[in-house]
């Protein structure tokens, strides 16, 4: 399967998806552990993609995505931002809202 076809299906097939640089347990630079932080403190179940381990979707996300850097939070199929933006919005309440909403859409 192409690269890209991989990506689209993690993100159709993951309510709400990280990709970072490690795993939410044990990750392996300060942004990712941010983000995953932020987004297990939200309490949904999410999947997360270790680009470390997937060296083929490291260099291709950032063009599919048009977002240069990682971690990348992916709610609901659409980019929710980085690290930085993952943070302000759960500091505003706004990353627990939307990831509740996208996650009751998806028991409907």
């Amino acid at each position: 399967m192409d690269i890209i076809e991989t990506i689209k299906e993690q993100i159709a097939n993951n309510t709400v998806l990280l990709y970072m640089k490690g795993s939410p347990n044990a990750p392996q630079c300060g942004f990712s552990s941010k983000a995953a932080q932020a987004v297990m403190a939200c309490g949904e179940k999410f999947a997360y993609v270790d680009i470390l381990q997937n060296p083929e979707i490291r260099a291709n996300l950032p063009k599919y995505a048009n977002w240069p850097t990682f971690p990348q939070l992916w709610v609901g199929g659409e980019l929710v931002g980085g690290s930085d933006i993952v943070a302000e919005m759960f500091e505003k309440g706004e990353l627990q809202t939307l990831i509740k909403s996208a996650m009751q859409k998806t028991d409907a």
